[in-house]
Protein backbone atom coordinates (compact mmCIF):
# COMPACT_ATOMS: atom_id res chain seq x y z
CA UNK A 1 0.00 0.00 0.00
CA UNK A 2 2.59 2.45 0.56
CA UNK A 3 4.21 1.68 -2.67
CA UNK A 4 1.09 2.53 -4.50
CA UNK A 5 0.89 5.31 -2.22
CA UNK A 6 4.40 6.93 -3.34
CA UNK A 7 3.60 6.05 -6.69
CA UNK A 8 0.51 7.86 -6.94
CA UNK A 9 2.16 11.03 -5.14
CA UNK A 10 4.88 11.08 -7.63
CA UNK A 11 2.34 10.55 -10.48
CA UNK A 12 -0.05 13.38 -9.01
CA UNK A 13 2.84 15.67 -8.82
CA UNK A 14 4.46 15.22 -12.36
CA UNK A 15 0.74 15.20 -14.38
CA UNK A 16 0.67 18.74 -12.21
CA UNK A 17 3.18 19.75 -13.66
CA UNK A 18 2.42 18.41 -17.18
CA UNK A 19 -0.74 19.80 -17.03
CA UNK A 20 0.81 23.12 -16.74
CA UNK A 21 2.78 22.43 -20.01
CA UNK A 22 0.49 20.64 -22.42
CA UNK A 23 1.70 17.49 -21.60
CA UNK A 24 -0.48 15.32 -20.27
CA UNK A 25 -3.22 12.49 -22.02
CA UNK A 26 -6.13 11.28 -20.58
CA UNK A 27 -7.99 7.84 -22.38
CA UNK A 28 -9.95 4.85 -21.63
CA UNK A 29 -13.08 2.93 -22.42
CA UNK A 30 -16.51 1.75 -20.97
CA UNK A 31 -16.90 -2.29 -21.48
CA UNK A 32 -19.16 -4.61 -20.97
CA UNK A 33 -18.42 -8.42 -21.26
CA UNK A 34 -21.11 -11.11 -21.04
CA UNK A 35 -20.41 -14.96 -21.27
CA UNK A 36 -22.74 -18.18 -21.19
CA UNK A 37 -22.42 -21.57 -20.63
CA UNK A 38 -23.73 -23.87 -23.82
CA UNK A 39 -23.21 -27.11 -22.84
CA UNK A 40 -23.91 -27.10 -19.15
CA UNK A 41 -24.34 -25.22 -16.17
CA UNK A 42 -21.31 -24.42 -13.98
CA UNK A 43 -20.16 -26.75 -11.08
CA UNK A 44 -21.98 -23.50 -8.56
CA UNK A 45 -24.80 -23.70 -10.58
CA UNK A 46 -24.90 -20.37 -12.51
CA UNK A 47 -24.91 -20.36 -16.39
CA UNK A 48 -22.64 -17.47 -17.31
CA UNK A 49 -18.91 -17.62 -17.02
CA UNK A 50 -18.07 -13.95 -17.32
CA UNK A 51 -20.71 -11.00 -17.02
CA UNK A 52 -19.72 -7.22 -15.94
CA UNK A 53 -19.53 -3.76 -16.72
CA UNK A 54 -16.07 -2.12 -16.61
CA UNK A 55 -14.46 1.44 -17.06
CA UNK A 56 -10.42 1.72 -17.95
CA UNK A 57 -8.56 5.55 -17.32
CA UNK A 58 -5.02 5.37 -18.60
CA UNK A 59 -3.28 8.61 -17.92
CA UNK A 60 0.27 9.23 -19.15
CA UNK A 61 2.21 12.22 -18.40
CA UNK A 62 5.60 13.29 -19.20
CA UNK A 63 8.12 15.77 -18.67
CA UNK A 64 11.35 14.87 -20.14
CA UNK A 65 13.20 12.83 -19.13
CA UNK A 66 10.50 11.50 -16.83
CA UNK A 67 7.19 9.49 -17.82
CA UNK A 68 4.55 8.52 -15.37
CA UNK A 69 1.57 5.99 -16.82
CA UNK A 70 -1.28 4.87 -14.63
CA UNK A 71 -3.73 2.10 -16.28
CA UNK A 72 -6.76 1.52 -13.66
CA UNK A 73 -10.09 -0.49 -14.02
CA UNK A 74 -13.02 0.31 -12.38
CA UNK A 75 -15.92 -2.96 -12.50
CA UNK A 76 -19.06 -4.75 -11.23
CA UNK A 77 -18.69 -8.15 -11.38
CA UNK A 78 -22.47 -9.80 -11.50
CA UNK A 79 -21.34 -13.27 -10.84
CA UNK A 80 -19.88 -12.55 -7.64
CA UNK A 81 -22.36 -9.33 -6.92
CA UNK A 82 -19.55 -6.85 -6.17
CA UNK A 83 -17.70 -4.01 -7.63
CA UNK A 84 -13.79 -3.12 -7.06
CA UNK A 85 -10.93 -1.24 -8.54
CA UNK A 86 -7.54 -2.25 -9.72
CA UNK A 87 -4.35 -0.84 -10.96
CA UNK A 88 -3.39 -2.79 -13.85
CA UNK A 89 -0.36 -0.46 -14.73
CA UNK A 90 1.36 1.68 -12.82
CA UNK A 91 5.03 2.65 -13.52
CA UNK A 92 7.09 5.61 -13.94
CA UNK A 93 9.90 5.95 -16.64
CA UNK A 94 13.20 7.54 -17.08
CA UNK A 95 15.05 8.21 -20.02
CA UNK A 96 18.61 8.70 -20.80
CA UNK A 97 20.81 8.44 -24.17
CA UNK A 98 21.64 5.10 -23.92
CA UNK A 99 19.73 3.34 -21.07
CA UNK A 100 16.23 3.76 -19.55
CA UNK A 101 14.56 2.68 -16.45
CA UNK A 102 11.00 1.94 -15.85
CA UNK A 103 9.42 1.14 -11.83
CA UNK A 104 6.47 0.00 -10.97
CA UNK A 105 3.58 -2.15 -12.34
CA UNK A 106 3.80 -3.26 -15.43
CA UNK A 107 3.08 -5.37 -18.72
CA UNK A 108 6.24 -7.55 -19.95
CA UNK A 109 6.09 -9.41 -23.60
CA UNK A 110 8.67 -11.55 -24.29
CA UNK A 111 9.41 -14.09 -27.03
CA UNK A 112 7.52 -15.19 -30.26
CA UNK A 113 4.72 -17.36 -29.61
CA UNK A 114 0.83 -16.29 -30.57
CA UNK A 115 -0.67 -17.93 -27.39
CA UNK A 116 1.79 -20.10 -26.93
CA UNK A 117 4.98 -19.16 -24.36
CA UNK A 118 8.41 -20.23 -23.88
CA UNK A 119 10.25 -17.45 -22.79
CA UNK A 120 7.56 -15.27 -21.68
CA UNK A 121 8.00 -16.64 -18.23
CA UNK A 122 5.56 -13.34 -16.69
CA UNK A 123 2.44 -13.91 -15.30
CA UNK A 124 -0.70 -14.89 -17.37
CA UNK A 125 -4.67 -14.75 -16.85
CA UNK A 126 -6.16 -18.02 -18.40
CA UNK A 127 -9.54 -17.94 -17.09
CA UNK A 128 -10.20 -14.03 -18.07
CA UNK A 129 -8.66 -16.33 -21.77
CA UNK A 130 -11.16 -19.21 -21.76
CA UNK A 131 -14.16 -16.74 -20.14
CA UNK A 132 -14.12 -14.93 -23.59
CA UNK A 133 -12.76 -11.54 -22.55
CA UNK A 134 -10.78 -9.05 -24.87
CA UNK A 135 -7.48 -10.33 -25.44
CA UNK A 136 -5.64 -7.64 -23.37
CA UNK A 137 -6.41 -9.20 -20.01
CA UNK A 138 -4.65 -12.79 -20.27
CA UNK A 139 -1.66 -10.59 -19.44
CA UNK A 140 -0.85 -9.94 -15.92
CA UNK A 141 1.36 -7.10 -14.34
CA UNK A 142 4.56 -7.45 -12.13
CA UNK A 143 5.50 -5.28 -9.18
CA UNK A 144 9.52 -4.62 -10.26
CA UNK A 145 12.11 -2.66 -12.07
CA UNK A 146 13.10 -2.86 -15.89
CA UNK A 147 16.74 -1.25 -16.73
CA UNK A 148 16.99 -0.99 -20.85
CA UNK A 149 20.95 -1.19 -22.22
CA UNK A 150 21.32 0.19 -25.62
CA UNK A 151 24.86 -0.11 -26.54
CA UNK A 152 26.01 -0.79 -30.05
CA UNK A 153 26.82 -4.30 -30.11
CA UNK A 154 23.14 -5.29 -28.79
CA UNK A 155 20.54 -3.91 -26.62
CA UNK A 156 19.55 -5.38 -23.21
CA UNK A 157 16.47 -5.64 -20.53
CA UNK A 158 17.33 -6.59 -16.61
CA UNK A 159 14.28 -7.03 -14.74
CA UNK A 160 13.91 -7.54 -11.23
CA UNK A 161 11.28 -8.79 -9.47
CA UNK A 162 10.65 -8.60 -5.49
CA UNK A 163 7.39 -9.81 -5.40
CA UNK A 164 5.79 -13.04 -6.85
CA UNK A 165 2.93 -12.88 -9.27
CA UNK A 166 1.34 -16.18 -10.02
CA UNK A 167 -1.05 -16.96 -13.02
CA UNK A 168 -4.60 -17.24 -12.97
CA UNK A 169 -6.41 -20.05 -13.43
CA UNK A 170 -10.27 -21.00 -14.13
CA UNK A 171 -12.23 -20.64 -10.76
CA UNK A 172 -13.59 -23.94 -9.62
CA UNK A 173 -17.18 -22.85 -8.93
CA UNK A 174 -16.93 -20.99 -12.61
CA UNK A 175 -14.94 -23.79 -14.69
CA UNK A 176 -15.60 -27.64 -14.59
CA UNK A 177 -11.56 -28.52 -14.41
CA UNK A 178 -9.97 -32.18 -13.56
CA UNK A 179 -9.20 -32.49 -10.27
CA UNK A 180 -7.02 -35.51 -9.15
CA UNK A 181 -7.83 -35.25 -5.26
CA UNK A 182 -11.46 -34.14 -5.51
CA UNK A 183 -12.34 -35.99 -2.12
CA UNK A 184 -9.46 -33.73 -0.34
CA UNK A 185 -10.95 -30.45 0.72
CA UNK A 186 -8.09 -29.06 3.05
CA UNK A 187 -5.92 -27.32 1.08
CA UNK A 188 -3.50 -24.09 1.89
CA UNK A 189 -1.97 -22.12 -1.08
CA UNK A 190 2.00 -21.47 -0.25
CA UNK A 191 3.40 -18.36 -2.24
CA UNK A 192 7.34 -17.78 -2.18
CA UNK A 193 8.33 -15.48 0.59
CA UNK A 194 8.67 -11.96 -0.05
CA UNK A 195 12.28 -12.00 0.74
CA UNK A 196 15.51 -10.81 -1.41
CA UNK A 197 16.55 -14.53 -1.65
CA UNK A 198 13.11 -15.20 -3.39
CA UNK A 199 13.51 -11.65 -5.64
CA UNK A 200 12.76 -12.92 -9.49
CA UNK A 201 15.46 -11.91 -12.22
CA UNK A 202 15.25 -12.10 -16.04
CA UNK A 203 17.43 -10.36 -19.02
CA UNK A 204 17.14 -10.76 -21.97
CA UNK A 205 19.78 -9.82 -24.88
CA UNK A 206 18.78 -8.96 -28.90
CA UNK A 207 20.24 -7.82 -31.36
CA UNK A 208 19.79 -7.55 -35.57
CA UNK A 209 21.98 -10.75 -37.26
CA UNK A 210 21.44 -10.77 -41.22
CA UNK A 211 18.07 -9.18 -40.71
CA UNK A 212 16.66 -11.65 -38.00
CA UNK A 213 15.73 -10.21 -35.30
CA UNK A 214 17.50 -12.14 -32.29
CA UNK A 215 17.29 -12.51 -28.79
CA UNK A 216 18.83 -14.77 -26.16
CA UNK A 217 16.78 -15.03 -22.29
CA UNK A 218 17.40 -16.03 -19.11
CA UNK A 219 15.27 -16.17 -16.02
CA UNK A 220 15.63 -17.10 -12.16
CA UNK A 221 12.25 -17.23 -10.43
CA UNK A 222 9.63 -20.19 -9.67
CA UNK A 223 6.55 -22.03 -11.38
CA UNK A 224 4.00 -19.68 -12.00
CA UNK A 225 1.67 -23.00 -12.16
CA UNK A 226 1.68 -24.55 -8.72
CA UNK A 227 2.19 -28.37 -7.75
CA UNK A 228 0.70 -29.82 -5.32
CA UNK A 229 2.33 -31.82 -1.99
CA UNK A 230 0.34 -33.91 0.36
CA UNK A 231 1.42 -33.93 3.85
CA UNK A 232 1.04 -38.52 3.84
CA UNK A 233 1.58 -39.58 0.45
CA UNK A 234 -0.06 -42.99 1.00
CA UNK A 235 -3.43 -41.62 3.19
CA UNK A 236 -3.06 -37.32 2.62
CA UNK A 237 -5.71 -35.36 4.74
CA UNK A 238 -4.11 -31.99 3.52
CA UNK A 239 -2.52 -30.98 0.21
CA UNK A 240 -0.12 -27.83 -0.02
CA UNK A 241 -0.18 -26.05 -3.59
CA UNK A 242 3.55 -24.31 -3.96
CA UNK A 243 5.67 -22.93 -6.16
CA UNK A 244 8.69 -24.65 -7.36
CA UNK A 245 11.71 -23.13 -8.21
CA UNK A 246 12.62 -22.39 -11.82
CA UNK A 247 15.31 -21.14 -14.12
CA UNK A 248 15.02 -20.64 -17.82
CA UNK A 249 17.61 -20.30 -20.55
CA UNK A 250 16.00 -19.53 -24.14
CA UNK A 251 16.46 -17.64 -27.34
CA UNK A 252 14.27 -16.76 -30.25
CA UNK A 253 14.92 -15.82 -34.06
CA UNK A 254 12.63 -14.08 -36.34
CA UNK A 255 12.70 -12.59 -39.94
CA UNK A 256 11.42 -12.93 -43.69
CA UNK A 257 11.53 -16.45 -45.10
CA UNK A 258 9.41 -17.98 -47.81
CA UNK A 259 7.46 -15.19 -48.52
CA UNK A 260 6.35 -14.83 -45.01
CA UNK A 261 7.36 -14.08 -41.23
CA UNK A 262 9.53 -17.03 -40.06
CA UNK A 263 9.67 -17.35 -36.25
CA UNK A 264 12.00 -19.84 -33.69
CA UNK A 265 12.10 -20.39 -30.23
CA UNK A 266 13.12 -22.51 -27.96
CA UNK A 267 13.64 -22.44 -23.91
CA UNK A 268 15.67 -24.98 -20.84
CA UNK A 269 13.45 -25.14 -17.99
CA UNK A 270 15.17 -26.17 -15.18
CA UNK A 271 13.23 -27.28 -12.34
CA UNK A 272 15.86 -26.52 -9.36
CA UNK A 273 14.01 -28.70 -6.45
CA UNK A 274 13.94 -31.60 -8.65
CA UNK A 275 17.16 -32.22 -10.74
CA UNK A 276 16.72 -35.87 -11.31
CA UNK A 277 13.19 -36.23 -12.05
CA UNK A 278 12.47 -38.46 -9.18
CA UNK A 279 9.90 -35.90 -7.05
CA UNK A 280 6.04 -36.71 -8.65
CA UNK A 281 4.92 -33.91 -6.81
CA UNK A 282 7.28 -31.41 -8.93
CA UNK A 283 7.64 -30.94 -12.54
CA UNK A 284 10.94 -32.23 -14.48
CA UNK A 285 13.05 -30.44 -16.24
CA UNK A 286 12.14 -30.06 -19.67
CA UNK A 287 12.81 -28.79 -23.48
CA UNK A 288 10.40 -26.57 -24.77
CA UNK A 289 10.95 -25.34 -28.76
CA UNK A 290 8.75 -23.64 -31.25
CA UNK A 291 8.37 -23.19 -34.98
CA UNK A 292 6.04 -20.55 -36.35
CA UNK A 293 5.47 -18.96 -39.79
CA UNK A 294 2.68 -16.22 -40.83
CA UNK A 295 1.68 -14.97 -44.27
CA UNK A 296 -0.63 -12.95 -45.97
CA UNK A 297 -2.36 -15.01 -48.26
CA UNK A 298 -4.41 -12.59 -50.78
CA UNK A 299 -5.61 -9.23 -49.70
CA UNK A 300 -6.75 -8.68 -46.06
CA UNK A 301 -6.01 -12.42 -45.24
CA UNK A 302 -3.60 -13.61 -43.22
CA UNK A 303 -2.52 -17.07 -41.84
CA UNK A 304 -0.37 -17.99 -39.14
CA UNK A 305 0.64 -21.44 -37.98
CA UNK A 306 2.49 -22.56 -35.12
CA UNK A 307 4.15 -26.19 -33.76
CA UNK A 308 4.95 -26.67 -30.44
CA UNK A 309 6.82 -29.19 -28.15
CA UNK A 310 7.73 -30.00 -24.95
CA UNK A 311 9.74 -32.65 -24.14
CA UNK A 312 10.08 -33.89 -20.46
CA UNK A 313 14.27 -34.69 -19.52
CA UNK A 314 14.13 -38.32 -16.85
CA UNK A 315 11.18 -39.61 -18.25
CA UNK A 316 12.11 -43.15 -16.70
CA UNK A 317 12.38 -41.86 -13.47
CA UNK A 318 8.95 -39.85 -13.84
CA UNK A 319 7.24 -43.33 -14.95
CA UNK A 320 8.91 -44.55 -11.62
CA UNK A 321 7.53 -42.96 -9.20
CA UNK A 322 4.51 -41.55 -10.46
CA UNK A 323 1.88 -42.90 -7.87
CA UNK A 324 -0.52 -45.43 -8.97
CA UNK A 325 -3.86 -43.17 -10.26
CA UNK A 326 -2.36 -40.38 -11.60
CA UNK A 327 -2.33 -39.58 -15.23
CA UNK A 328 0.57 -39.98 -17.11
CA UNK A 329 1.61 -36.90 -19.10
CA UNK A 330 3.41 -37.56 -22.59
CA UNK A 331 7.27 -37.63 -22.56
CA UNK A 332 6.97 -35.24 -25.89
CA UNK A 333 3.72 -32.94 -25.28
CA UNK A 334 2.57 -31.66 -28.81
CA UNK A 335 0.57 -28.47 -29.91
CA UNK A 336 -0.46 -27.48 -33.53
CA UNK A 337 -2.47 -24.16 -33.82
CA UNK A 338 -3.40 -22.01 -36.30
CA UNK A 339 -4.45 -18.35 -36.56
CA UNK A 340 -6.65 -17.63 -40.31
CA UNK A 341 -7.76 -13.76 -39.87
CA UNK A 342 -10.02 -11.96 -42.68
CA UNK A 343 -10.84 -7.95 -42.79
CA UNK A 344 -13.59 -6.96 -44.98
CA UNK A 345 -15.63 -3.76 -45.30
CA UNK A 346 -12.70 -1.00 -45.28
CA UNK A 347 -10.98 -3.16 -42.59
CA UNK A 348 -13.85 -2.34 -40.46
CA UNK A 349 -15.74 -6.12 -40.04
CA UNK A 350 -12.89 -8.83 -38.26
CA UNK A 351 -13.45 -12.76 -39.49
CA UNK A 352 -10.71 -14.66 -37.44
CA UNK A 353 -10.54 -17.85 -35.96
CA UNK A 354 -8.17 -19.50 -33.58
CA UNK A 355 -7.35 -22.89 -33.41
CA UNK A 356 -5.36 -25.64 -30.96
CA UNK A 357 -4.88 -28.85 -31.52
CA UNK A 358 -2.72 -31.76 -29.63
CA UNK A 359 -1.30 -34.51 -31.67
CA UNK A 360 -0.22 -36.08 -28.12
CA UNK A 361 -3.24 -34.87 -26.21
CA UNK A 362 -5.65 -35.25 -28.87
CA UNK A 363 -7.54 -32.61 -27.89
CA UNK A 364 -8.87 -29.07 -29.01
CA UNK A 365 -9.78 -25.61 -28.60
CA UNK A 366 -11.39 -23.29 -31.03
CA UNK A 367 -11.78 -19.70 -30.50
CA UNK A 368 -13.87 -18.25 -33.62
CA UNK A 369 -14.71 -14.48 -33.34
CA UNK A 370 -16.70 -11.37 -35.39
CA UNK A 371 -15.43 -8.18 -34.71
CA UNK A 372 -17.05 -4.89 -36.28
CA UNK A 373 -15.95 -1.65 -35.83
CA UNK A 374 -19.42 0.95 -36.02
CA UNK A 375 -16.71 4.08 -35.17
CA UNK A 376 -13.54 4.54 -34.42
CA UNK A 377 -14.54 4.26 -30.85
CA UNK A 378 -17.02 1.81 -30.64
CA UNK A 379 -16.63 -1.72 -31.43
CA UNK A 380 -18.70 -4.87 -30.56
CA UNK A 381 -17.26 -8.80 -30.67
CA UNK A 382 -19.17 -11.76 -30.57
CA UNK A 383 -17.26 -15.25 -30.19
CA UNK A 384 -17.30 -18.54 -28.76
CA UNK A 385 -14.36 -21.09 -27.26
CA UNK A 386 -15.11 -24.22 -27.89
CA UNK A 387 -13.44 -27.62 -25.98
CA UNK A 388 -13.28 -30.82 -26.50
CA UNK A 389 -11.06 -34.61 -27.28
CA UNK A 390 -8.17 -35.78 -25.20
CA UNK A 391 -8.69 -37.40 -21.64
CA UNK A 392 -10.43 -35.68 -18.85
CA UNK A 393 -7.00 -34.91 -17.30
CA UNK A 394 -5.75 -33.19 -20.43
CA UNK A 395 -5.31 -29.30 -20.96
CA UNK A 396 -8.11 -28.89 -23.08
CA UNK A 397 -10.16 -32.32 -22.50
CA UNK A 398 -10.87 -31.36 -18.75
CA UNK A 399 -12.19 -28.02 -20.25
CA UNK A 400 -15.08 -30.30 -22.37
CA UNK A 401 -18.16 -28.64 -20.44
CA UNK A 402 -16.86 -25.44 -20.31
CA UNK A 403 -17.97 -24.24 -23.81
CA UNK A 404 -19.54 -20.71 -24.09
CA UNK A 405 -20.25 -17.75 -26.14
CA UNK A 406 -19.26 -14.04 -25.36
CA UNK A 407 -20.02 -10.79 -26.21
CA UNK A 408 -17.78 -7.66 -26.00
CA UNK A 409 -19.35 -4.22 -26.02
CA UNK A 410 -16.29 -1.32 -25.67
CA UNK A 411 -16.96 2.77 -26.16
CA UNK A 412 -13.32 3.94 -26.14
CA UNK A 413 -12.64 8.15 -25.61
Amino acid sequence: MRKLSLLIFFAVSLIAASAHAGLYRLHGFLQGNYSSNTVSSNPDGGDFKWAEERMQLKLEASLEPFRVFLKTDAFVDHIDGKGTAELREGYADYTAKAWDVRAGRQVITWGLGDLLFINDVFPKDYEAFFSGRPMEYLKKGIDGVKLGLYPAFASFEFVVAPFFEPNRFPDSGRFWMYDPMPGLTNRVKKEPARSLENTEFALRAYRDIAGFDASVYFYRGFYRQPSILPDNPLMPTKLTLFYPKLSVYGASLQGRALNGVLSLEAGYYDSRLDGNGTDPMIPNSQSRFLIGYQRQIWEDFTIGLQYYGEYMHDYAEYEKHLPAGFPKEHKLRQLATARLTQFLIHQTLRLSLFAFYSPSDKDYMLNPEIKYNFTDSIWAAVGGNIFGGGEKWTQFGQLDRNDNVYVQLRYEF
